[in-house]
């Protein structure tokens, strides 16, 4: 009897699944996601802020749920009434009488280092969205005192200077002899910025006023894209 030996054909290897693809791709997407939202951060934490000495006033109040500033709910910050809310939910002194919608004023901003032209300043104004918001009863442009204006930041790379929502998210970037330009009430006055600094979320200091000169204080949240500190640029008239 005869016998025929057949040799028997390797097995094809099998393809990896189209899910193994789709897995890998998820993955890269989250890791590179979350390298663009930490690496400004950091960027920020060890670029920058290192060099903004921390300002600490006994005027400061303790008014969030813990030391850093950090809300334990989530807060509309487009609205300012909301960066002075009490650990009891009520809106701070500070805001409650002065940030009214009547007898509204505005002027224009402009930060040239920042290609920021001609932004809408309004006086006593409440959302963020809208305009950068000049603090009631403090100083006017040209005035001796402290004029004191707050704007919104979000993360340095979705910056646009024409977007208030993302407006002041290179502010950082000011170092002392920088301009910053206001048109009030039909006239120009240049501001040099002379230092930049961060306080506690906590700090009501910010909105001190100081007669010997005429200041300019810009204001945000840092680092941008948190509400953990806040940023300030102070200037002073150019005489």
């Amino acid at each position: 009897m005869a016998y025929v030996y057949l040799k028997k054909k390797p097995a094809k290897k099998s393809k990896p699944a189209a899910k193994n693809y789709l897995s890998f791709i998820f993955l890269v997407i989250g890791i590179l996601s979350f390298l663009f939202v930490l690496y400004p951060l950091t960027y920020f934490q060890w670029g920058y802020s290192r060099r903004f000495q921390p300002i600490l006033s006994p005027l400061s109040v303790k008014f969030y749920n813990n030391e850093e500033g950090i809300m334990a709910e989530a807060v509309d910050f487009t609205q300012l009434s909301n960066w002075f809310v009490q650990n009891n939910g009520q809106t701070a002194a500070y805001s409650q009488e002065l940030l009214s919608e009547t007898d509204h004023r505005s002027y224009l901003l402009s930060i040239p280092k920042l290609g920021i032209k001609d932004v809408e300043v309004t006086i006593g104004g409440k959302d963020l969205k809208k305009s950068i918001i000049h603090y009631p009863q403090t100083a006017l442009p040209g005035q001796r005192g402290n004029a004191v204006i707050f704007g919104h930041s979000v993360l340095p790379q979705f910056f646009n200077p024409k977007s208030y929502l993302t407006v002041f998210s290179t502010l950082f970037k000011l170092i002392p002899g920088d301009q910053i330009i206001v048109y009030f009430d039909r006239v120009h006055y240049t501001y040099l910025v002379e230092d930049v600094f961060e306080v506690k979320a906590t700090d009501f200091s910010i909105l001190e006023q100081r007669y010997d000169g005429r200041y300019l204080s810009l204001v945000t949240c840092s680092p941008p894209g948190t509400y953990l500190r806040r940023l300030v640029v102070r200037a002073r008239i150019v005489e």
